[in-house]
């Protein structure tokens, strides 16, 4: 004997809906796009690479402005200049000097073992002289 009436089993839906986890998703994209400039403040600085290129041969000799181990501030014109400076003498100089020569390049070199601080505080001094650009001398990397 049957019975008259037979039930079906039906198997267990085994699929994970998604629609909400997109929902979700597409959410947190729009929070993120949002917030990312906001949280991204700082000064836009161009970082030295390891291997940086070489100021081209045709250009003016560039003015260095130096800080050595000791801290210790120098310019370097073009002649050789082993005298220390303040760092208000030397932005007096470097503000006469982009006045008569203002495409004359102009970089920082700093000890390795110098705080950042000091290479901050020439580069502001450099930029309130009116120097429009500011490079950072580095050495080439040793090859292994």
């Amino acid at each position: 004997m049957q019975p008259a009436y037979q039930r079906k089993r039906r198997r267990p839906v085994a699929e994970i809906n998604v629609v909400p986890y997109i929902d979700v998703m597409l959410v947190l994209l729009i929070i993120f796009m949002v917030t990312a400039p906001i949280v991204t403040q700082g000064v836009k600085v161009e970082l030295p690479q390891g291997a940086a290129e070489v100021l081209p041969s045709d250009s003016k000799p560039p003015v260095v402005a130096s800080i050595d181990g000791d801290g210790d501030y120098y310019l370097n014109k073009g002649g050789s200049t082993n005298v220390p400076m303040e760092l208000e003498a030397l932005a007096t100089e470097v503000a006469a000097l982009m006045v008569t020569e203002p495409e004359r390049p102009v970089v920082v070199k700093a000890d390795r073992n110098i705080p950042y601080d000091k290479v901050i505080q020439l580069m502001v001094t450099l930029q309130g002289a009116g120097v429009p650009s500011v490079g950072l001398m580095t050495d080439s990397p040793k090859e292994k």
